[in-house]
């Protein structure tokens, strides 16, 4: 398990630049977080993307908060990650 979580810390770095120890910040603090709340998905969608230096649409943060706070978050790691190219 420890050696998978070091190759998925491993690709979000080569690939955004985050740090890990940021990572382990963030989901620190939405361990408890609701997110069926809208101003907290937001928060969070808008705290992520600053740390990977990403912009994110209106459009695309609005679908995205949609998206969580309906509950409808896919788990496997190919539709995520499509999810956020599109």
């Amino acid at each position: 398990m420890a050696n998978n979580q070091d190759n998925l810390f491993g690709k979000i770095q080569k690939n955004s630049s985050i740090n890990p120890s940021e990572i382990y910040k963030v989901a620190d603090s939405v361990k408890n977080a609701d997110f069926s709340d809208e101003r907290t998905v937001r928060k969070l969608i808008r705290q992520l993307a600053r740390m990977a230096n990403k912009p994110v649409s209106k459009e695309k943060e609005d679908k995205l908060v949609k998206t969580i706070t309906n509950q409808n978050v896919p788990m496997d790691m190919q539709t995520l990650s499509q999810m956020f190219k599109k």
